[in-house]
């Protein structure tokens, strides 16, 4: 961690110290021929300018390329973010570096300037040229003629003009190679001590002219880039007479220096050379081996018979500064001598220095515009002076003419920056011709001097000033458009077109008002309403024409005075207010709001009631409305008035709105049905009427008004087996299942009709008697039938009075004569008991009564006589014997429950068993509660046979006592038409529409038995639920009881023959033999 902070701290110093400095180099490395927009660096990230110490920037940095006019440079820079990229200029390293020995580096150099002023720097930028294979190596000819001794030796060697590849290193010559050379030549390949690789032939067969004197192949020659090139020449070898001695040079290495202004014909050098041959053998020739440059062999003459090197062309040493001249001395065989000559040009002041002005500031027209308040050490020009010469001629300084506001800052040798060293004035000087003089150190020296123009640009450095720092007016509201204000001035004290100023309205400024711009004079345009904007602030400016515009601003408040335009404004124009009718007298009905949009007393606001309405008062001031009377909807449903608004103007003004007040109606009145009529109506339903069919339809009406008179429908009793249901909404009563058999008969459905009333529904219900039969064959008896059955209660059950068909009446009539034989046959059998048994008989049979609990109905109060049991021991009896015995209970006649004297009788045991045993009887348990209704009382018949009625009893205890349960639907009981119809207790869902004389007796006798098992006399017929009768019995006062039984008997024979007259038939019917 110690590491790196110490890392980063010297990196910082290192940028400091490098930032101080202005001048920093960098170096980069490039490939020749590279295509254009290929990034090279990033100055930025390269330099580490992220390290410079923060400093308060006037702009963003820049990055500015530095070069020669009329250069086109090699490179480009992004300003902004210092990136290097390449141009589309040509990089070519052979041209670029063609004066230079092939084995040194080829740079590029160019300076970079960053700004702004307080980071500057100046960057120069080496960029190493790196070879590429861009060239291919080529003979000097495309034929290559050479000629051999024939006395060659095998492995004779005989050198061969070398191929000339631009590129350098790797991408140079790296290979020879013979083709076909038909096994009499091969190649080797030497390289030299300048690192150059010569080609050698080599014989490998003897050579005989006279046998062939002239051999043809191919040589070529590859360099070792990639790709790699290559070309071919063809080697034309000759086979000659032999020379056998080589020409030697006296010296192979030679050193020579000349001055650059040495004149055209100088000598350089005299090359000697021997050879040991006589004759044309030793006859020598010198001549530049092929190697040699271009530019050598043009500076340089070569005389082929004396081996004298003169100066063919004017040398320069600025362009090439030294030769390399290796000469070739041949005397006509094929191995010549090699001497390498080399020629350094010495330096001649004989350049003079040049002055180049590359601009930081951009110039206009060669003159450079800068403004009076640039800072200090602005940056303006590099200037970079140089000289071609080398050493103290070409040492070079650069300096101004006279004392001026900018000054030369040296940066790199022989560069120079042209800075600000003081503040300029516009007003003392407007422009600036600068002399730069440039000499070197030459003897005598030389000098050069140029020119550079700086022209002082006036700023707009002070900004309008108001005369007044806040201004203030009021205006009265609804003026005309036009009115002139106030007028607003300021000075400025710049001049010319600087100090002329223009006035405008700020941003902020609405459109209400208008601004004369030269004169500063503030108009209203438009008509002001205090009621919509009662003050306005806005902001003025002065803006001078200075380029950037100076502005100042002065704000302006103005006040607008109300006036009374504005009549008091109801918020709504009619108000409907809604009150209950029981609202007590003085409650609070509504509230009345006004509102005036002015100002003051003009918008203080009375309320008043118009026409002198004594049934309402209203609050001046809240607009709180009071009745003065108590509101009955039924006498009147609304109240309507007119309220007076005023204000408190000096002319005041007023308004007037509507006022009705509606009376709401109160849930008093319960839904009333129109359909059906009564309770008495009833419904024919066929039984092939399929499901989903209408039967019928209930309407209810309902006096209130609203949700108080919206009207729901629903079953709520009569529909146990949901064989119907009914439309909430409609009242349409819709068949739901196909009718059955048992489904024959009439249906007593209870419907309820509810209002929606809040908070409290009422409702209403009616009994919808629904006839389920092919055709209704005794209407009068179906009549009588609805009629007698209102008065009894509807149970969640349904009571199905069989009316058969013509089809199955006569197997009814048939089953019912059997029934009423037994019955006969019962009756008989009990009265011969009882005759044959004395008062005291039966008084110690209902002492010794066993395990009995016995409760009978009370027809008055639905209350239960529970007779208890008497613990008393007894003498037990044989089991074959009469166990018990027909128990007679007198009622008191003073019991406050009772309808007269009630005797009970207790039959045997085994005579009951006995009896019903021969017959087919059926037992059913009880589902009677203690509390169950007394339904003999309610449920009765409108049969115009003699009086009897089917009572059921409940036993407390069903261990010990089970009778016949009532069916599960609606049931209808047999009822004499003398008597009474009606109930003494009402019943909310009978309704009594008839009143015969009723007939009773004082004494009505309940006859029943006590088995631990009860059985139950039904009928043979297949039957779905049964049907138990109560049969009351009316004893004259006075009769004993044998003649009581007498005339029961004679009641039962009367009412079979009724029944059989009647065709009518109970299905199923069922007899309890409980009679009482």
């Amino acid at each position: 961690m110690d590491l790196l902070s110490g890392t980063y701290i010297f990196a910082v110093l290192l940028a400091c110290v490098v930032f101080h400095s202005g001048a920093q180099e960098k170096n980069y490395t490039i490939r020749e021929e590279m295509p254009e927009n290929v990034l090279i660096g990033d100055l930025l990230k390269d330099l580490n300018l992220s390290l410079i110490p923060n400093k308060s920037l006037t702009t963003a940095m820049q990055f500015k390329l530095v070069y020669k006019t009329g250069d086109v440079p090699l490179i480009r820079i992004e300003e902004d973010t210092g990136e290097i990229f390449t141009t589309g200029a040509r990089i070519d390293r052979e041209k670029l570096c063609a004066g230079i020995p092939r084995d040194e580096h080829c740079f590029y150099e160019v300076e970079v300037a960053i700004l702004p002023d307080e980071i500057f720097r100046l960057v120069k930028i080496r960029f190493l040229i790196e070879d590429i294979n861009d060239n291919a190596p080529l003979f000097p000819a495309t034929v290559i003629n050479i000629s051999i001794p024939e006395n060659s030796a095998i492995n004779s060697k005989y050198t061969l003009p070398a191929a000339v590849d631009p590129d350098v290193g790797i991408n140079g010559v790296q290979n020879y190679e013979l083709i076909k050379s038909q096994n009499i030549f091969g190649l080797d390949v030497i390289e030299t001590p300048e690192g150059d690789k010569m080609p050698q032939l080599i014989v490998q067969k003897e050579l005989d002219r006279e046998e062939k004197d002239t051999y043809v192949m191919k040589v070529k020659v590859e360099d070792g880039g990639f790709p790699q090139r290559s070309s071919t020449a063809i080697l034309q070898v000759s086979v000659t007479d032999t020379n056998d001695n080589h020409p030697v040079f006296k010296e192979t290495e030679i050193e020579v220096s000349i001055p650059e202004n040495a004149p055209v014909g100088t000598s350089v050098t005299q090359l000697h050379a021997t050879d040991a041959d006589i004759g044309e053998n030793a006859k020598i020739h010198f001549s530049f081996s092929n190697l040699v440059s271009n530019i050598a062999r043009r500076l340089f003459h070569l005389n082929a018979t004396t081996g004298l090197i003169t100066i063919k062309e004017p040398l320069d040493r600025e362009e090439t500064p030294n030769h390399k001249l290796l000469v070739l001395a041949s005397d006509g065989g094929l191995m010549p001598a090699r001497a390498m000559v080399l020629v350094n040009v010495t330096d001649v002041n004989d350049n003079v220095p040049s002055i180049d002005i590359r601009y930081i500031v951009n110039p206009v027209n060669d003159t450079v515009v800068l403004s009076e308040n640039i800072p200090l050490n602005t940056k303006i020009a590099l200037i970079t002076v140089t000289d071609k010469d080398a050493d103290h001629n070409g040492r070079v300084t650069c300096f101004t003419d006279h004392e001026i506001p900018f000054r030369l800052r040296p940066v790199f040798s022989n560069q120079f920056l042209l800075e600000t060293a003081a503040y300029l004035d516009y007003e003392s000087t407007k422009e600036y011709a600068i002399k730069l003089l440039a000499a070197d150190a030459g003897k005598p020296p030389l000098n050069q001097s140029a020119m550079l123009f700086i022209k002082v640009k006036d700023e707009n450095d002070n900004a309008p000033v108001f005369t007044q720092s806040f201004v203030t007016v009021s205006i009265p509201e609804n003026n005309s458009p036009g009115i002139q204000l106030t007028k607003v001035s300021a000075m400025d004290a710049d001049s010319g077109p600087n100090a002329k100023i223009n006035y405008l309205l700020g941003p902020d400024a609405p459109p209400e008002f208008s601004l004369d711009c030269r004169t500063g004079m503030l108009t209203v345009v438009k008509k002001l309403d205090r009621e919509k904007e009662d003050k306005y602030l806005f902001t003025i400016l002065a803006k001078d024409n200075g380029v950037p515009p100076l502005t100042s601003n002065v704000t302006v408040f103005v006040s607008i005075i109300d006036q009374n335009d504005n009549s008091p404004v109801f918020t709504h124009n009619e108000y409907n207010f809604y009150v209950p009718e029981n609202l007590p007298r003085h409650g609070t009905v509504g509230l009345i709001t006004v509102t005036d949009p002015d100002y003051g007393d003009n918008s203080a606001v009375t309320l008043s009631i118009l026409d002198e309405n004594d049934d309402f008062t209203i609050d001046s001031q809240t607009g709180v409305i009071r009745p003065n009377i108590s509101f009955d909807r039924e006498k009147q449903e609304s109240y309507t008035f007119y309220v007076k608004a005023e204000d408190g103007g000096r002319v005041s003004r007023s308004s007037s709105a509507k006022v009705t007040i509606n009376v709401v109606d109160v849930n008093d009145n319960k839904p009333v049905f129109i359909v059906p009529p009564s309770n008495c109506s009833y419904e024919l339903v066929l039984p092939s009427t399929n499901p989903g069919t209408v039967v019928f339809q209930v309407i209810a009406v309902d006096n209130d008004t609203g949700m108080n008179a919206e009207v729901r429908y629903s079953i709520v009793g009569g529909n146990t087996r949901d064989l119907f249901a009914i439309d909430q909404e409609t009242g349409n009563i819709t068949l739901m299942e196909k009718c059955d058999v048992t489904d024959l008969g009439l249906h007593r459905v209870l419907v309820k009709a509810n209002d929606l009333g809040q908070p409290d529904s009422l409702f209403s219900v009616v009994i919808v008697n629904l006839f389920v039969n092919e055709s209704v064959t005794n209407a009068t008896l179906i009549n009588e039938l609805v009629r007698k059955s209102t008065e009894a209660p509807v149970t969640p059950n349904t009571e199905i009075a069989d009316v058969s068909s013509p089809t199955s009446d006569y197997v009814k009539i048939l089953v019912a004569a059997v029934a009423g034989t037994i019955t006969v046959v019962v009756v008989i059998f009990i009265t011969a008991v009882v005759r044959c048994r004395q008062a005291p008989h039966l008084k110690a049979a209902q002492k010794n009564k066993q395990n009995s609990e016995w409760a009978t109905p009370n027809p008055e109060n639905r209350q239960m006589i529970m007779m208890k049991k008497k613990k008393k021991k007894k003498k037990h009896s044989p089991k074959n014997l009469l166990l018990n015995f027909v128990t007679i209970e007198e009622t008191k006649a003073d019991d406050v429950d009772s309808d007269g004297n009630r005797v009970t009788l207790d039959l045997p045991i085994d005579l009951e068993e006995q009896t019903m045993g021969k017959y087919n009887w059926v037992t059913t348990p009880t589902t009677f509660k203690p509390d169950s209704p007394d339904l003999a009382r309610h449920y009765k018949s409108a049969s115009p046979q003699p009086a009897f009625q089917i009572q059921p009893e409940t036993p407390l205890n069903s261990k010990h006592h089970i009778i016949q349960e009532l069916p599960l639907d609606n049931t209808f009981v047999a009822c004499d038409s003398i008597s009474k119809c009606s109930s003494s207790s009402s019943d909310p869902y009978s309704v009594s529409d008839c009143g015969y004389p009723v007939t009773t007796f004082e004494v009505p006798v309940s006859v029943h038995t006590r088995p631990p098992m009860k059985e139950v006399v039904r009928s043979c017929t297949p039957m779905k639920e049964s049907t138990t009768m109560e049969i009351w019995i009316h004893p004259q006062p006075q009769m004993d009881l044998a003649n009581e039984f007498n005339m029961n008997i004679t009641l039962i024979e009367q009412i079979i023959s009724a029944l059989l007259k009647s065709r009518q038939v109970f299905n199923p019917i069922c007899f309890n033999h409980h009679i009482f």
